[in-house]
């Protein structure tokens, strides 16, 4: 029977990332506290780039122990600023603190990939990527939202640079797939070397 590649997740969008690039897999989102364990990791001052990590072999883990001999990929994004974390904005308000404090400074995402197989991980990368946001006046900041909330709701940082998002911007240094919630070229790599996608 052929080895199956799973997606440890229930994001529309990494699984369109996977469809668009041809790999079979199928989606089965995880039953992960994830904001319990990045409370956690946080208390023991885990680092933004250990967190990502840590979250994404927990989701891999979760569904691989109950997938045997399928390779399992689990992934998750952190958006650090120098050592502060920051949380998907569950308000309007919430959003706009974000966008306030982002303002004018450069941040970072990290976007972890985690490859579980029979319960053990076999393969991991962290990307980082540096995004410099403009200064936001509060009106801009203020019509920004009136048009995107409550599109902008789920996302950490309350942007999608593949969207108005990417008018917050002056200048971003790095994958745009890790952007988007997984770095997805040394992920294809691996499952090339794999043999489970031709390459």
């Amino acid at each position: 029977m052929a080895q199956g590649i799973v997606l440890a997740s229930g994001s529309a969008t990494r699984a369109g990332m996977l469809r668009n690039a041809g790999v079979p897999f199928t989606a089965i989102t995880p039953r992960v506290d994830e904001e319990a364990l990045r409370a956690s990791l946080a208390v023991e001052e885990v680092s933004p780039r250990d967190m990502s990590d840590a979250l994404a072999e927990m989701k891999a883990l979760r569904v691989s122990q109950r997938q045997p001999g399928d390779l399992v990929i689990g992934s998750d994004q952190i958006l650090a600023l120098d050592r502060t974390v920051f949380a998907k904005a569950e308000t309007r308000e919430d959003a706009r603190d974000t966008l306030r404090q982002l303002s004018g400074l450069r941040h970072s995402l990290l976007s972890a990939a985690v490859i579980c197989e029979d319960g053990r991980p076999v393969w991991r990368h962290v990307t980082e990527v540096k995004l410099q946001m403009r200064t936001l006046t509060d009106s801009y900041i203020d019509s920004y939202l009136d048009r995107n909330w409550p599109a902008v709701q789920g996302a950490v940082g309350a942007y999608h640079v593949e969207g108005e998002g990417i008018r917050l911007f002056s200048a971003i240094t790095g994958d745009y797939f890790a952007i988007l919630g997984m770095p997805l070229l040394p992920l294809l790599n691996y499952l090339i070397t794999r043999g489970l996608i031709d390459g």
